[in-house]
């Protein structure tokens, strides 16, 4: 199959250059992707062999973001969605006055963007924590190679189905859990995360502020050092600046679940 190279534009940013695909067919391109962490939810690859050639109407490309980039910004148009190759990204939004809310932290894997279908702009801006790739697709383009194929349309269900999924969990964490539990949720949740792309379920390094999990959590900067503290003294964690271990991981469990009886 032939593939012209094409320009994806973002909003306010660079163009974005899109990578051809193989003209072997889906089979190349699938052997491509195959080491991407993204690959089990990725659009291109969930495409059947019978729909190689409507694939060609599907454009979609790679853009590297360096920390502290703006991915998108809230109000900005919504064009692309994008699906995490690497790194992580800070997902936030404006509130009335004035202060940033950290509504999502997106890894490997993760897909981000799809805050802006409902009303056609995006409703957070998304910065990267550290240099980090992201798969982009135009949403035009997608919804068009949807329209016929169920296939298709079941795995964009999916993907929006995760997102509210996502949401709804930080209204449970801020609605219903004091801040032990809060800190406990979100390290047993990163922790499976991790694992389930291939990485250590109990030391890892995080990507993202005390302040950062404070306002994500709905807690102070003090809260969270406090809290820290507070469960590594119970031997639940070791922790320094950003590297954490979590050293009795079936006692946080415990821990985090008899609180929520």
């Amino acid at each position: 199959m032939s593939v012209v190279l094409e320009k994806l534009t973002v909003p306010g940013d660079k163009r974005l250059p899109v990578h051809a695909k193989s003209e072997s067919g889906m089979g190349a391109l699938k052997m491509q992707c195959f080491k991407c962490d993204q690959s089990e939810m990725c659009i291109p690859c969930a495409v059947a062999e019978s729909d190689v050639q409507r694939l060609d109407a599907l454009k979609f490309g790679y853009r590297k973001v360096k920390t502290g980039q703006a991915l998108y910004r809230e109000g900005e148009r919504f064009q692309f969605i994008y699906t995490v190759r690497s790194g992580t990204f800070r997902s936030n939004l404006l509130l009335a006055d004035g202060r940033e809310q950290v509504n999502g932290f997106y890894m490997a894997g993760d897909i981000m963007g799809l805050d802006g279908i409902a009303y056609g702009t995006h409703a957070s801006s998304a910065t990267a924590l550290e240099d980090a790739e992201v798969g982009v697709i135009s949403y035009v383009n997608l919804t068009e190679l949807t329209s016929p194929n169920t296939g298709l349309q079941q795995l964009v269900g999916r993907l929006m189905s995760r997102e509210i999924l996502r949401e709804h969990g930080l209204m449970m964490l801020l609605g219903s859990m004091n801040s032990e539990e809060r800190l406990a949720a979100f390290l047993l949740n990163l922790s499976h995360r991790l694992q389930v792309r291939g990485y250590s379920a109990s030391e890892f390094h995080l990507r993202m502020s005390r302040a950062e999990i404070g306002s994500y959590l709905g807690m102070t900067l003090e809260t969270v050092s406090r809290t820290f503290s507070a469960f590594q003294h119970l031997r639940l964690l070791e922790v320094d600046k950003r590297y954490v271990h979590l050293t009795d991981l079936q006692g946080l469990r415990q821990t985090f679940e008899m609180r929520l009886h």
